[in-house]
């Protein structure tokens, strides 16, 4: 369980898009707490069709909107690769999941890789091994998950709370720029 500076209540729908696996993980930040509410897998690998499986990534997202209503989603942005077709289908799974989400009226918030791991490890270039532990450790979580895609998820969801939680007194700020400007005399 991990302890929030100032009080809030949401829930936060993390996924790691993918063709073969997409993971996800919900966590509910109430009061000056965050907890996890589930994570897993959608397994994509029986399906044939690259077009079933973009379906039952909208499928599963919006099920998984409509089973716990979290207010925001959060999700991995595609990598850039040296294959472009696998980026190609990346992105497409990453569509159809904000499209569920947008249809349902959720605001989505997109994290490059190398961010979700600086902000669950402190480290750019973590393993996932790595960030499993660490959300292990931050969310007690008793059994963890068989493919490392749901703690990925989780990740996102974990990210997009630190990324989105007021600091101290209760100023919320997006970029150094918007710092500077609201507090001209902190900075020298």
């Amino acid at each position: 369980m991990i302890t929030a500076l100032s009080g809030s209540d949401r829930i936060i729908l993390g996924i790691d898009p993918g063709t073969n696996i997409m993971g996800y993980g919900l966590v509910h930040h109430k009061g000056n707490k965050i907890e996890l509410i589930t994570l897993g897998v959608l397994k994509l690998g029986g399906f044939p069709d690259h077009g079933i499986k973009l379906k039952k990534i909208f499928e599963r997202t919006r099920s998984l909107i409509t089973e716990y209503k979290p207010d925001e989603l959060a999700i991995e942005a595609p990598f850039y690769g040296k294959n472009v077709q696998s980026m190609l289908k990346l992105g497409r799974a990453q569509g159809v999941a904000m499209a569920a989400a947008l249809s349902l009226g959720i605001p989505i918030f997109e994290y490059s890789p190398r961010k979700i791991k600086q902000s669950i490890t402190g480290k750019g270039n973590a393993s996932k091994e790595q960030v499993a532990g660490m959300l292990n450790t931050l969310l007690l979580i008793k059994d963890p998950p068989e493919y490392m895609d749901a703690t990925d998820g989780l990740a996102v969801a974990v990210c997009h709370y630190f990324q989105r939680k007021p600091i101290a007194g209760g100023e919320h700020y997006n970029s150094w720029k918007s710092f500077v400007i609201k507090n001209p005399g902190k900075v020298k």
